[in-house]
Order: structure tokens, then sequence, then C-alpha cells
């Protein structure tokens, strides 16, 4: 059965119609080199591009993490196998293929791997540290978790493994990840994703006392992932160098892959977003999250992820957009202009894009601006690097994909560049470490006041790190304080983190002291802070807090609603948890005059920017972005969803249609129809077992697939069994057809999908060619070929063209039109009418992109018969008299 997923992956048999590749000529200021590793990518002026090497062409995997050692020589590591060490040549060397090495750790013959299946890797202290995610195997007998590898024979070879600690949970990728040197040069910081539980620490910045502490109506990913993960997500943490004292730093991450640390010591990571998400309310993107002592930035399993707004979280100090994030690192070392040397290099994998990130001290923390350093299609970025020589060294690859080795280095004349120092820090900056310094569990006087007295500092940060170091002084010394407090600011953060540590004796007195702030006095900001501590004490202390319920109601409706959209999400989950008399009704007028904010979370790359830059993921976003579902009005679906009473028929229909709408207008991303089933299906609880089958029917269950994941079709699909096909076994099977089944030749047509982008006899859509004339004009093998690989060849009508932009970046989409004066560009093949215009003198350099947006091997699902019936139905037309449909042999051609 077809899923609405596989729509998505609509497809283009482009390559087949028209020229051979060609790229258009190249500007004077820059010229190509013929090597396609180097010219399909984009770089700043001034930076030069070597490629060093391609690890699968040595059958040495694909490389995802480097480090150098002290003699200055590089360890790789292959996400499946062996590490290696390579020597390389010098910058603009005439040979520059590295001598490679591979490193056979300890008493093992290959193939068995004595260390190796690394995500992360540092030389320090005289080893190297690896960071393994892999279950034993006959091949590889190490565990997921730290090692550390040592010469200790001074032969130049590890033969030494010491477990530092192996790790619980479910990782990969998702697992523990990269280990960084610490300021100070006396530790090491690692990080790990949200599929690793926090091991047993000796300290914890992050008081161990985090929960959930979300009331709404929880909706875990409907296609499984991450569905046993529990707070806090992701973490960070610090050790000394043989492992023995572990301290937390952080946590609530999603897969923070990379750390790194700038001149001053300030930590940064690059957090993933769940792209299943998107469309969706609590959809986060990928981010720049400045990592503070103690910090907590909210992740949580489904739909319970924390809003940026919530005070119990950190926000990000910069929204990127989509993407799989894997490396970060500073330019700090780099023989690079000042400017980039200051720079955060955060790395994509999925659209092949490293960002430099320019970050500004503001206040406690960063302002954070971006711009694109390089980018290449394909470009799977890995880890990276700054070498001993001050050139950046990248890999790509991953999962198995084709990877290379590159060296980028700056041919010009350097500018001065002066560091960040400590003196040039705001003195919120300086403010908030002298806070951390009582990010420890021990009574201080000094501390206690130093943090009572800046709970209602204007600076997040400040604040945030203020209530942290009040939560590490012992309860008792401050509880009655933040009964007495008068400050309604101060009273809120003490009373937020009082309840974070409190038993259920404290539920009634921590509401009551709320609820005599005067709610009308408050900035929308501490409105938030005030209904989100609520929150947290009904989550943690529901039953507890029921004498005082009704209090709340009358506390918190008379402002609901409120003008604001985030202050509306948090009064309809209260006021519904609360079973608030009037809180349906508010609530569903607002799912039906609910306006998305147009800056939440506003990213730096746009989603139409990636859509021709990876097709397996772009097509996608392309799909989403051409029904993009209303973000404000789902999230007030899934609150009355677990509604239970208020309801009146009338609502209970206005509801129900709306979820159906829902389900038929919008494309949000994988799980979105999963998402919107399971409200549905939390609502129909709540009605009465004879109206059950009216409101199924109403809400849209009929369309919908067993699973409820996907919207249900029930056209003729291919029963399999599918394989990888190749051109070479392909053609084999279709050389001879006779007496091909129209009916089925034109259900397989459809099952894959070919109709969503093609027309053929007047029928079917229009992003791709038409295919009616397709099998008077090419070959079988013609068409396999085209379809199987897809970028080998691509039309000069439905290629993608790279805009390299004079200031820096690219625009890559479809070249529709051109003037004198302007580019005019498609960048979505579900809305091609929406044309994007680049004037022509912001353009340094323009060349086709090598990189088909049709997905290759889409004819996988087919077994050899539906292949046969496929291959009869293109040749045909659609002409259901064609002769490959009647009785008689057709031979090759």
């Amino acid at each position: 059965m077809i899923t609405r997923n596989q729509i998505l992956y609509s497809f283009f048999f482009v390559a087949f119609l028209f020229l051979v590749f060609s790229c258009e000529k190249p500007s004077p200021e820059r010229q190509l080199t013929g090597n396609p590793k180097i010219d399909k990518l984009k770089i700043p002026d001034g930076f030069k591009v070597e490629h060093l090497y391609s690890p699968g062409e040595n059958d040495q995997g694909s490389w995802v993490a480097m480090t150098f050692d002290d003699k200055g020589r590089m360890i790789t590591a292959d996400q499946y196998g062996f590490l290696y060490r390579l020597t390389i040549p010098s910058i603009g060397s005439e040979d520059l293929t590295p001598q490679v090495e591979r490193l056979i750790v300890g008493n093992v013959a290959e193939p068995q791997v004595g260390m190796g299946y690394a995500q992360g890797l540092l030389y320090a202290f005289n080893s190297l540290y690896v960071m393994v995610n892999h279950n034993p195997d006959d091949l590889f007998s190490k565990s997921t978790g730290l090692y550390r590898i040592q010469d200790l024979d001074g032969d130049d070879q590890y033969e030494t493994v010491t477990e530092i600690r192996t790790f619980t949970g479910d990782p990969g990728e998702h697992g523990p990840h990269s280990l960084k040197l610490s300021p100070d040069g006396k530790h090491i910081v690692l990080s790990a994703g949200n599929h690793v539980d926090v091991p047993e620490m000796d300290q914890y910045r992050l008081p161990r006392v985090w929960d959930e502490d979300n009331l709404f109506p929880l909706i875990k990913d409907p296609r499984g992932h991450a569905n046993n993960r529990k707070a806090p997500g992701g973490w960070i943490a610090q050790i000394d160098p043989e492992g023995k004292t572990w301290e937390l730093i952080a946590a609530g991450f999603r897969n923070e892959f990379d750390i790194a640390f700038n001149e001053v010591g300030d930590l940064f990571i690059y957090d993933s977003d769940m792209e299943w998400d998107f469309g969706m309310p609590w959809y986060r993107p990928t981010r720049i999250n400045h990592v503070t002592s103690g910090a907590e930035f909210g992740w949580r399993t489904g739909n319970a992820k924390w809003s940026p707004n919530y005070p119990d979280n950190l926000p990000a100090v910069l929204n990127i957009g989509q993407g799989s994030p894997t490396n970060v690192m500073f330019g700090t070392d780099a023989k690079f202009p000042a400017h980039y040397r200051k720079a955060l290099y955060a790395f994509d994998w999925s659209f092949g894009i490293i960002y430099a990130i320019h970050l500004d001290p503001s206040g406690a923390s960063y302002q954070a601006t971006a711009e694109e350093f390089i980018s290449g299609s394909p470009l799977p970025l890995t880890d990276g690097t700054i070498g001993p020589d001050g050139a950046m060294y990248f890999a790509t690859g991953g999962r198995r994909l084709e990877s290379d080795l590159y060296r980028v280095y700056f041919d010009d004349d350097l500018d001065t560049y002066s560091p960040l120092s400590m003196d040039d820090l705001p003195a919120e900056a300086k403010l908030r470490r002298d806070l951390e310094r009582f990010h420890v569990d021990q009574a201080d006087p000094v501390g206690l006041e130093l943090a009572w007295e800046n709970l209602d500092h204007a600076d997040r940060f400040v604040q945030y790190a203020a209530r942290i170091a009040l939560e590490h002084q012992p309860v008792n010394s401050w509880r009655e304080k933040a009964f007495a407090e008068t400050n309604p600011v101060k009273k809120t953060q003490a009373i937020l983190a009082l309840a974070r540590h409190s038993q259920n004796a404290d539920a009634i007195p921590m509401l009551q002291a709320l609820m005599s702030i005067d709610y009308s006095e408050l900035s929308e900001k501490e409105k938030q802070d005030l209904i989100r501590t609520i929150e947290v004490i009904l989550y943690r202390f529901d039953d507890a807090s029921n004498p005082v319920k009704s209090d709340l109601i009358a506390f918190l409706s008379p402002n609901f609603p409120a003008d604001e959209n985030m202050l509306n999400r948090s009064l309809s989950v209260l006021l519904t948890h609360l079973n608030a008399p009037d809180a349906v009704e508010k609530t569903l007028v607002l799912l039906k005059t609910a306006k998305d904010d147009a800056d939440y979370q506003k990213t730096f790359t746009s989603s139409a920017e990636l859509v021709f830059r990876n097709p397996q993921y772009g097509l996608d976003i392309a799909n989403m972005l051409a029904n993009v579902p209303p973000a404000q009005a789902t999230y007030f679906a899934t609150v009355l969803g677990g509604a239970e009473t208020g309801w009146t028929p009338e609502m209970r229909e206005e509801y129900f249609a709306w979820i159906k709408n829902a389900l038929t207008n919008y494309k949000g991303g994988r799980s979105y129809v999963g998402f919107l089933d399971r409200t549905r299906k939390m609502a129909l609880a709540h009605v009465a077992p004879e109206d059950f089958e009216k409101y199924d029917e109403l809400s849209g269950g009929k369309l919908l697939t067993s699973s409820g994941n996907d919207i249900a079709n029930t056209g003729i699909q291919p029963e399999g069994p599918g394989r990888s096909w190749t051109v070479e076994e392909a053609i084999t099977v279709v050389e001879n057809l006779q007496g091909r089944d129209y009916l089925k030749g034109k259900a397989m047509y459809q099952a894959t999908l070919c109709q969503s982008c093609h027309t053929m006899q007047g029928e079917g859509g229009i992003i791709g060619p038409d295919l009616t004339q397709l099998g008077t004009r090419f070959s079988k093998k013609d068409i396999l070929e085209a379809t199987i690989n897809p970028s080998a060849v691509i039309s000069e009508q439905y290629h993608a063209t790279v805009f390299e932009l004079k200031e820096g970046g690219s625009i890559v989409g479809r070249l529709t039109n051109e003037d004198d004066a302007n580019y005019y560009v498609s960048q979505n093949p579900f809305a091609p009418a929406d044309l994007r215009t680049i004037p022509k003198n912001t353009v340094a350099f323009t060349k086709n992109s090598d990189v088909s947006i049709m997905l290759p091997g889409l004819i996988n699902r087919l077994n050899e018969e539906e292949l046969k019936d496929l291959m009869a139905y293109l040749i045909s037309g659609g002409n259901e008299n064609h002769e490959v449909f009647q009785d008689q042999s057709i031979g090759g051609n």
C-alpha cells in the first residue's frame, strides 16, 4: 500500500529527455579545475581547496572523525571499521597524496578490529581517546563507550587499550560523540546524544532533579523514534584524563554531535532537529546553543519538547533550519582572516553546508549572525578540525557514503587578529560566571545572597544561572524566603526552583504564593514564567494540588485568551488540564481563528533554499512547503484532543471536521499524519460509545491506513519482493516484453509515483517532462539508466543551477528565465510558479549542479514481473493498444 511518506518522494524521470550535462561558461572571477570533487564546492574569495584523499577508493570505509597527534599526523575513523593515521603533504605540494596507515591496535588479526567504530577522536595527554559506537561482535569486541589507547613501549604503535566507561541506552548515531580538551587543558569534555543514558556523575551542575515537566497531552512519535527515551535527553560532561571523576555540565539536547570552546572558554554546540516533526508546533530547527554551566535545553520525546520561552531552559543563540548537524569548531588556530578566525564553523551533513557563525558578546551570552562558508552537492560533511599548518581539514562520508578528505587554506595576506578576551565581555557575562562558581552542592551564604539578588535580572542567562545557583543551596535555607518574597519576579523564579526540589506538602503553599501575584502587572515574559511554574508544580504534584484547583481556574481563566500566541498555548494547556468550564469553548475558538507568528523560531536558512541541494530530503521539504500545516491551530487541536469535559455535540462536530480537513489539506513531516491521528484518537476516547463510529468517520478515520500513520491509497500496489536494481540486472529482465498486463503496468506507474510528477496521455503532474512519447525516443536501457542513476546525465531543461553570490552564500534552484537585470529561479518543484528574483549584479558565478533532484533507485519496490509491466507501460506511452500488450514478443532496442 502506498504510504503518504512515499508521496513525498515523488520522482522525476528527467535525465533522458534532452542534452548531456554541460556547465555554463564560468565568469573570470573563478576558474573551474576540471576536478568535480573541487568544482562542486562554493568557497569564499581568497580561499583555496585541495582534495587530498578518497578512502572509499582504497577500501578504507567512510570517515567520520578526525584529530591530529603530537607529531602533526592526522588520525581518522571509519564509522564501521578501523582507525587510520595519515602523514599529509604540505600545502601546495605537487603530490598531495597522504601516506595512510591502518592502525592495528592490540593483539588482533585482521579482519578483526582492535579499535575503531568511532564517532569521536581526541589526541591528548599522550593518548588517543576514542568514542566508540558499537555492539560487540566477531569483528570488534568493544561495546559503546569511551576508550583510551596508548603507546607505552615507544614503538609508535598503540598497543594498550583502557576502557574508561561504557554507556547504556540505544546508541548508534544518537549515541556518544565528540571529545574536546577543556579550556584549562586539564580535562576532557565529551558529548552524547539523546539515546544514551546519563551515567552516574560525581557532580551535577544541572541538578539531578529533571523530569518531563509537560502537561501538554503526550503523543510519542507515531513511527517509534526515541519513544523509550526520557529526560534529560543528550548531555555534556567533563572528566579528568583517567576518567575517574565525572561532572555533568548540561543536558536537554536532541543530538549535539560536537562541541567547541571559543577564546574565552564559552561552549557552543549545533543541535539537530527532528525532521519528521516539520510543520508541527513542537518542531525545533537545528540550532546553535551557547551551553552555559548547568544549562537545560528542553528536549523531550515526541511532542513534549519544551518551548524555548520556558524559563527552566535556555533558548538558542541562532536557529539555522533543517539539516543534520555533525561537526562544530572554532577557527581560533586557523591562518584565516580575523573575521573567519573568530568564527564558529557548523557542519550540516544533509545539505552539504559549512556555516560560519559570527558571535558577538551580548549581555551574558552572544548575538549570532551566519554565512554560508563552504557548500556543495553532494557534500555529506562529517568531521573537521584545524590542522597544525593553520588549514581547515574536513571529511565527507558517513552511513557508508562516498568519503573524501579536503584541506582549505587562505591564499592571501592576513589581517591583524585580536583575540576575544575576558576584558571584552560585558558585565552580565562576568556576573554569570560569578554565579556559576556556585553550581556545586555546597552551602554558602555568599552564593545564596548573590543568587537571590539576581533572580529578577533582566538578562535571561544571568537569571537562569542565579536560579541554578539557588538550587545548589540547601532547600531549607531558602524555602521560607521564597514564600515571603514580595518581588513577583524573584518569587516566581524561587518557586520554580522550589518546585523542582519539593515534596507534596509544598504544592499548595507554592500555588498560593503564585496566585498572590498581581498577574495584570506582569510583562509577557513574566506571565509566561509564572504560568510555566504553575505547570511544573501541577505536573509533579497534581493530586496534592487538588484543594486549590478551583482557585487556580479563577486566577487563570479571566486571562484566557491572551493577545499573544505563546501565552495562549500555555493557558490552554493549564485550563484544559484543570477542567475549567469554558476551556474547551475558548480553545475551540482559537483553533478556528489562530494565526502563526511570522518570526517564531525564524531560521537563518529558509527551507526553500534546501530543496535542490539534496534529492533525498529536498523533495520532502518541497512537498511540505506547498501546504504547510498551521502550527498554532495544530497545537490547540492537540490540547483539545486531551480534553475530557466541556464539550457539546456542536463543538465535537466542529473539532472533528477540523481534524479531517487538516489530514487532507496539509502536509507536514513524516510523522504529521500520525500525530494528527493520535490526537484524533485521544479525542475519540472521550466520546460516548454510541457516537464513536460517527465521529471516527467525520474525523477522517476511513482515510487512513491501519497504522494511522499515512493516508490510505486503495490502488494496486507492488507485491515485491523488491531489490536494489542495477542497470545490468534490470536490462536483462526487460529484454523481452511479451503480452504484458496494461492495467498492472498503469498501476505500477502510479504506485511508483511517476504520475505525481509526469504527464502521460494528458494526465499527471507537470513537474517533470511529458512521458507520452518516451518509448519512441529512448531505449529501455536509456530509461533504466536514467531511473536508476538519475544524476549520471541531467537534461539542460531540468538541472539545478548554483548561483554563487558576491556577498557570500549561494542560491540553488531551477533557472526558468532571465533578462538583462535578473535571473528568475524556481526553488520548489511542487510550486514551480513561485519564482525568486536574483539580481545579476549580486551574482559572482553560476554553474550547473551535478545532482538530479530525482531520487536514485525508485524502482526498488518492484519484483521482476512488476518491472516488466512498468517498462511496458512507459514504452507504450500509456497506450493500451500498443504492441507490448499484445500476445507477441518484443526484443531489446
